[in-house]
């Protein structure tokens, strides 16, 4: 059940692919030098190893137990928490107005991986309080961040983020919850449902953000407002004080993240919770878009952080187990089944792929980092439409594929895969609630098809598939036979890529492509993973002409690239035919023949 962190090729991706160099000469991220990052990473990697990766098995069997509206974490939760806070390791990325350490969000998601690969279950909590904060800190009054921010910077109070109810899942037009003025702040009452973290015992306060309702608000998602309503109240001193009238219900009993607990909340079941307006009545579902789209992003980091723990272990499986006489064994004696060819495939999949995914999480991050900081005015406007374009990427791929991998880690397994005390199956299990958190995939995909691609008229997608082709150009002129061959699968890819979204831009209407917008978004992920895995190629081989370069490693790097590019990328033509083809019998029967 061990974890060790892959900081070599966190480091590889921040320094050698996306620029770290680059992001630390921005104004504000200055103290972002190679030598800082690299012991963060260092400093993480103990942390994670140490100790959020031993609680994880424990935290699963265990789980959390409420009982009287109180929830209690499993053993161990509390002091991993303290610890967690003590060496503020959630504030990386935070405002230095509010006791953050200013970093970019780039070094922030590269550790972020390592807590939900040691223990996604643990690495929830945080998730959502950042989340909470970016919302408070871009759309709140200066009183209500002066109150709230500094605490949930720290760690020491968490916050969440409340948004369904029992009739309203994604259609937040349904939301019935109910806020009600008086005096400086509004009563509020309500029911919301699948609150992660909504009641714990790891803080000494939660700050929830609440989406509801004014009594004259316009109907749909035009009449919803946001809310800070806190679990304790606070005094004049900056002390708790009562408890709100909030309370949780009960908590769900789920197929995975047992030790996070998803909770049913309620507010207002005597005289109503007292809450704090956010910025302006009405403009709710904009500022609670603020935290979705930061949670999107740290989402798709939980798939490819799970999916790098059930490699870990399907690799360490792989070398021990001895099964059958094998074909890639140095001797008679070498029967590791990680000497079977198939084997080897199902490895070299999971371990492109989470290359892939990580580089693109991390090269989306960056993006949003240069729109932040960068100087120039039309760079930071370019960036901010790349972040947007690849974070539904970022969130939609990469846990649909973080799913699929450690599916395949439970196969590498073989039946001991399928017997919980192996432990394979539970990263499968908590692996499977990331494709439906903060948004199903489908609900990214039409995200992607929509705001991201037809109403700028495809401008962000162009940007995008023209470094792609300046990649693609890079590769060629190499003049090395393994870039020859990932130039082979790239160019037409990105052919397809781009004949896929001309059609979608020349649709009247968004029914045709809305059947087969998974797809779309799936070939685009598998197009920008292999962007990120080529880049990781190219600079491999420059880096290989360095003296003391570690040629084993670089050449790793190469050929997973390689491999991705012969496996993966096909699949991004045979996409292009279903997006244009598909959609039309998508959609032929009527719900009665289904």
């Amino acid at each position: 059940m061990t974890y060790t962190a892959p900081v070599k090729d966190i480091a590889f991706v921040l320094n050698h692919v996306v620029g770290l160099d680059e992001l630390a000469s921005l104004e504000g991220f200055e103290d972002a030098s190679k030598d800082l990052v690299d012991a963060i990473l260092e400093e993480s990697a103990k942390f994670t190893g140490d100790v959020l990766a031993p609680l994880n098995w424990s935290g699963d069997q265990q789980g959390s137990q409420w009982k009287d509206g109180e929830v209690v974490t499993p053993d161990g939760w509390k002091e991993a928490y303290s610890q967690f806070t003590e060496s503020g390791w959630g504030s990386l990325s935070f405002s230095t107005e509010f006791g953050g350490q200013g970093l970019p969000m780039t070094v922030a998601a590269a550790v972020q991986e390592m807590w939900h690969s040691a223990n996604m279950s643990f690495g929830l909590c945080p998730l959502l309080t950042q989340g909470a904060v970016d919302a408070i800190e871009h759309h709140a009054s200066d009183e209500l961040k002066q109150r709230y921010l500094p605490k949930m910077v720290e760690g020491v109070w968490s916050g969440t983020m409340n948004l369904t109810e029992p009739q309203a899942g994604s259609d937040l037009a349904a939301v019935r919850t109910k806020a009600v003025p008086v005096g400086d702040h509004y009563l509020i009452k309500g029911q919301k449902i699948y609150i992660t973290y909504g009641e714990h015992d790891l803080t000494e306060n939660i700050i929830h953000l609440v989406l509801a309702r004014l009594p004259d608000a316009p109907e749909g998602v035009k009449g919803i407002s946001l809310f800070v309503v806190p679990k304790f109240l606070i005094n004049d001193d900056e002390s708790l004080g009562a408890r709100n009238d909030v309370s949780c219900v009960s908590i769900e009993h789920k197929l995975g993240i047992h030790a996070s607990p998803t909770c049913v909340m309620s507010y207002g079941d005597n005289d109503g919770a007292i809450g704090y307006l956010v910025g302006k009545e009405n403009q709710g579902l904009v500022y609670m878009f603020t935290m979705m789209n930061q949670a999107r992003h740290a989402v798709g980091v939980e798939g490819y952080g799970i999916a790098e723990r059930a490699y870990q272990k399907a690799v360490s499986y792989a070398r021990d187990r001895k099964q059958g006489k094998t074909m890639l064994g140095k001797d008679a004696d070498d029967h590791g089944i990680i000497n079977h060819p198939d084997v080897r495939r199902i490895l070299m999949t999971m371990r492109s792929n989470i290359e892939a995914m990580r580089g693109l999480g991390l090269e989306c991050a960056a993006a949003f980092d240069r729109a932040r900081r960068h100087s120039d005015p039309a760079t930071r406007e370019k960036m901010q439409r790349r972040g947007e374009l690849l974070t539904p990427l970022v969130k939609g791929w990469s846990t649909e594929m973080g799913v699929e991998l450690c599916s395949l880690g439970v196969q590498v397994h073989g039946g001991m895969g399928f017997i919980e005390e192996t432990g394979a199956a539970q990263f499968l299990r908590d692996a499977r609630i990331a494709p439906i958190y903060e948004g199903t995939t489908a609900i990214q995909a039409n995200d992607l098809i929509g705001r991201k691609t037809s109403r700028d008229g495809g401008q962000g997608m162009s940007e995008l598939l023209s470094d792609m082709q300046e990649v693609l150009v890079q590769l060629k002129q190499a003049d090395h036979l393994d870039m020859k061959a990932i130039s082979k699968r790239f160019e037409p890819a990105i052919a397809s890529a781009d004949k896929a979204t001309q059609w979608l831009l020349g649709q009247n209407d968004a029914t045709l492509p809305s059947a087969t917008s998974v797809e779309f978004l799936m070939m685009l992920g598998r197009l920008a993973g292999g962007w990120m895995i080529a880049r990781s190629a190219l600079a491999a081989l420059a880096l290989k002409k360095e003296d003391g370069a570690d040629h084993g490693y670089l050449d790793a790097k190469i050929m997973l690239a390689r491999y991705y590019a012969e496996r993966m990328l096909p699949l991004v033509e045979s996409s292009e035919i279903i997006v244009v083809e598909g959609a039309e019998s998508t959609i032929s029967l009527d719900s009665a023949q289904l």
